[in-house]
């Protein structure tokens, strides 16, 4: 069994002019309620791939000490009686023993039927912005090669590569062809 490649890592250096928020019309943007577990493990196993529970995602994520539900945002439709049919999701972690000037951008997924819409732009900057108002200087991640999409959505807003393993180099350019980004 081959091992897996260390993730890529992206680093937005200042959060100081973030564009606003705007959210595609039909659609809202909400923070984390009690029970929206099996949104996002839905989301995150789909789009993301895995195999999560909420069990897990609870154990993980909502509930750690640290987790504030103000940092975990969510996308459904705004229509009467869709309503917690969640679409997107993407959280920003602010963990304890990590750095205290970055601020994490987690799990970023959008169902493919809602892509093209810019949801997933909104998510992003819905943590950067919470990021900028808790005091963060900046925004780290780490994606995977093959999410071209979201990739090309952390480009847009600033995010550039960063090159923290011997692997990078390579791959950053491979992608970068594959997006035609010079």
């Amino acid at each position: 069994m081959s091992e897996r490649p260390p993730q890529l890592e992206m680093e937005l250096p200042f959060l100081a002019d973030l564009p606003p928020v705007e959210v595609a019309d039909g659609y809202r943007l909400r923070t984390y309620h009690p029970g929206d577990e099996a949104a996002w493990c839905d989301l995150v196993n789909e789009c993301i791939g895995g195999e999560y529970t909420e069990e897990q995602c609870r154990a993980d994520l909502t509930g750690q000490p640290w987790f504030d539900p103000a940092d975990l945002f969510f996308i459904d439709p705004a229509r009467p009686g869709k309503e917690g049919n969640v679409v997107g999701t993407a959280c920003g972690l602010r963990r304890p023993d990590a750095n205290t000037q970055a601020g994490y951008v987690h799990m970023l997924a959008v169902f493919p039927e809602h892509r093209g819409r810019r949801l997933g732009r909104a998510l992003v900057l819905a943590v950067l912005h919470r990021f900028r108002e808790l005091g963060y200087r900046s925004a780290v991640l780490q994606t995977d090669d093959w999410r071209s999409a979201a990739i090309k959505t952390y480009l847009g807003l600033g995010f550039r590569p960063r090159h923290t393993d011997a692997s990078h180099q390579q791959r950053w350019t491979e992608v970068m062809c594959r997006l035609a980004v010079k």
